[in-house]
């Protein structure tokens, strides 16, 4: 009977060196799908509290846009970095984000506010991506309308 327990007991501890290799590598491969998890979730919620947090403007260039319908919005514009700009709409400040375009209109988005801004050099548009609405159309700086009042004063001076 001793033998015989004996014998057990070596067949135990033999047994854990075998299957222990097995447990370590499934350990460690748990621990990094939890680590590569955690990395992708931080990286994803930095950029959501960077849309979030409220930009700070004091030292920013500013424009004034009148939009058709009544809206007005105001633009921040800082020329150390282009790749973001601030929008006032509706008495909130909203972070946008370039978005590269291939018909070289300036585009910035906020994606956790769902809005997106297209601007050109006749005018500015505000969308809505969410509710697949433009919430300001026809924005234009003072600057853009005596343009283009000039333009049309010029043209017509021609026609006569």
């Amino acid at each position: 009977m001793n033998t015989l327990s004996l014998r057990i007991a070596g067949l135990v501890f033999a047994g854990s060196f075998i299957f222990s290799p097995m447990t370590a590598h499934a350990e460690i491969a748990k621990n990094k799908a939890k680590v590569s998890s955690k990395a992708s979730k931080t990286t994803a919620h930095a950029v959501k509290d960077e849309e979030e947090a409220e930009p700070d403007v004091q030292l920013h260039a500013s424009a004034d846009y009148k939009c058709e319908l009544g809206n007005s919005l105001t633009m921040y514009s800082n020329a150390e970095d282009p790749q973001h700009i601030a929008m006032r709409w509706k008495k909130r400040l909203y972070r946008m984000s370039r978005v590269e375009t291939t018909t070289g209109a300036n585009r910035f988005e906020n994606t956790k506010a769902g809005f997106i801004w297209i601007g050109i050099p006749a005018k500015g548009l505000l969308l809505d991506s969410r509710k697949g609405l433009q919430l300001a159309n026809e924005c234009k700086t003072q600057q853009q309308v005596l343009a283009e009042s000039s333009a049309g004063t010029d043209s017509a001076v021609q026609t006569k």
